[in-house]
C-alpha cells in the first residue's frame, strides 16, 4: 500500500475517533450510540461525495472493470476504510456488541484493504461504497432494499466476472451475503410491525363494537 494512502487511513482513524470524543463531551446527555450515529452520518455524507467525485464515467459508473484505481478512487476508499476501522473498534466498547455488525465491518475492511493493496477494481469498490452509504438514509428500509438487493447483485456480478483478484471476488460475494441477511432481518421487522399494527386496529374495532 502506498505511503500517502496509509497516512490518509491513519489520519482518518484519528479524526473519526477525535470527532466521536468531542461529541461525547459536547453532548453528555446523549448516548454512546447516538454520538457514534452522528459520526456515521458524517462519514456517509463525505463518502458519497468523495465516491461521486471519483466516478470516471457517469454513463456507466461501474467502469472500467478490473482496471487500475485512480488516485481519487484510492483516496475515497482510504477515507472510508479509516472510518470502518474506527467504527469496528468503537462498537466493541458499546453496551451491546453486534456479531452481525462486526462481520459486516470485517468483510468491508478486508475488501477495501485488498483493493488498496492491489490498486485495482476501484470502479467496482466505489460503486459498492455508494450503494452501501446511500442506504444509511432516513428511508432506510426502502433505500436499503432497493440499493443492496437490486444494484448490489449487479455490482457483485460484474466484480466476480471481471479479471479481479480472488480475494476481491470473495469479499464482493461476502458483502452481498451480508446485505441479503440484513434484508431478511428488515423484512421480518417490517412484517412484525405490520402484523402488530393490524392486531392493534382489530382490538380498537372490537372495543368499539362492544
Amino acid at each position: 500500500m502506498e505511503d500517502h494512502i496509509l497516512r490518509i487511513i491513519i489520519l482518518g482513524i484519528i479524526s473519526w475517533t477525535t470527532a466521536f470524543h468531542l461529541l461525547r463531551k459536547l453532548l453528555p446527555k446523549r448516548s454512546f450510540e447516538f454520538c457514534n450515529r452522528l459520526v456515521s452520518t458524517a462519514h456517509a455524507a463525505s463518502a458519497v461525495v468523495l465516491a461521486s467525485l471519483s466516478v470516471e464515467n457517469w454513463a456507466c459508473p461501474v467502469s472500467p472493470l478490473a482496471s487500475k484505481s485512480s488516485p481519487s478512487q484510492m483516496q475515497a476508499l482510504a477515507v472510508s476504510l479509516s472510518y470502518l476501522i474506527y467504527d469496528l473498534i468503537c462498537c466493541q466498547f458499546d453496551k451491546r456488541v453486534s456479531i452481525d455488525n462486526t462481520i459486516h465491518h470485517l468483510v468491508s475492511i478486508v475488501g477495501m484493504a485488498a483493493g488498496l493493496v492491489y490498486r485495482k477494481c476501484g470502479s467496482e469498490l466505489i460503486a459498492a461504497l455508494c450503494v452501501t452509504e446511500i442506504s444509511t438514509d432516513i428511508s432506510f428500509a426502502a433505500i436499503f432494499s432497493f440499493a443492496r438487493m437490486v444494484f448490489g447483485p449487479y455490482i457483485t456480478w460484474v466484480t466476480v466476472t471481471a479479471d479481479n483478484p480472488l480475494i476481491i471476488k470473495a469479499m464482493a460475494l461476502g458483502l452481498q451475503l451480508v446485505s441479503a441477511y440484513w434484508f431478511y432481518k428488515i423484512a421480518r421487522m417490517m412484517s412484525y410491525k405490520l402484523t402488530k399494527r393490524a392486531a392493534s386496529k382489530n382490538l380498537v374495532c372490537a372495543d368499539k363494537l362492544s
